[in-house]
């Protein structure tokens, strides 16, 4: 369960929900199970609301929609994490202002200059009040790596549908989730399936996926 409240917005935590900006505990207004639950298909709205990322590429050829999600492939030495904070300090939707959009960020086994990189250029772009960070690093347990977007996505159902915020995701690396879930799967002896991934994982990414939505 994570601890809930809106003053969670500009702090920074580590991937299952502690402070790391020494600004001390949440006072919490309540506490949510982070598996949370996905949205019946029958009662989300149907997405229209363009958000405007700042990337021309992902604005005019794959656009983004509020309730939708966009993945981004990337491979060694691009520079995703660069895009990433792009478009978390550039994003902007209709109709929504600074006071009613909210960024949550979900760094996942990252280095930790990359996360220093991360803090420093939110803070730089002025978009940290607005904004709630999950860092977890390479050197963090990788237990922790499987808890981090879905303490993510509590937080950003919690602010949409508590406070009537909308909402903007990022979870960046995938990748080193899916590498997370296979140690784990590993070290439990499970079946291995393709490049020693178990079986489920695309289910397991589909549970975190489809509770994005309107």
């Amino acid at each position: 369960s994570l601890p809930l409240s809106k003053e969670i917005l500009g702090r920074t935590f580590d991937g299952i929900g502690r402070p790391l900006d020494g600004l001390g505990p949440v006072f919490a207004e309540c506490e949510r199970d982070i598996n949370g639950s996905p949205i019946n298909p029958v009662s989300r709205e149907y997405p229209n609301a363009f958000i405007q990322t700042g990337i021309s590429s992902i604005d005019c050829l794959m656009t983004l929609i509020r309730g939708q999600k966009l993945p981004i492939f990337s491979g060694n030495g691009m520079p995703h994490d660069k895009l990433a904070v792009q478009i978390a300090t550039q994003a902007k939707i209709k109709n929504a202002e600074n006071d009613n959009f909210a960024i949550v960020f979900a760094a996942m086994g990252v280095k930790h200059d990359v996360a220093d990189f991360f803090t420093s250029a939110f803070k730089n772009s002025g978009t940290s009040d607005r904004s709630v960070m999950f860092i977890n690093t390479s050197s963090d347990p990788v237990a922790q790596r499987i808890l981090t977007p879905r303490c993510a996505l509590t937080t950003a159902e919690y602010l949409a549908f508590n406070h009537n915020m909308h909402v903007l995701v990022i979870m960046t690396d995938i990748t080193s989730y899916c590498e997370a879930v296979r140690e784990i799967s590993s070290s439990k002896q499970e079946i291995p399936s393709r490049k020693g991934y178990p079986g489920y994982l695309y289910s397991d990414l589909a549970s975190i996926y489809e509770r994005a939505g309107i």
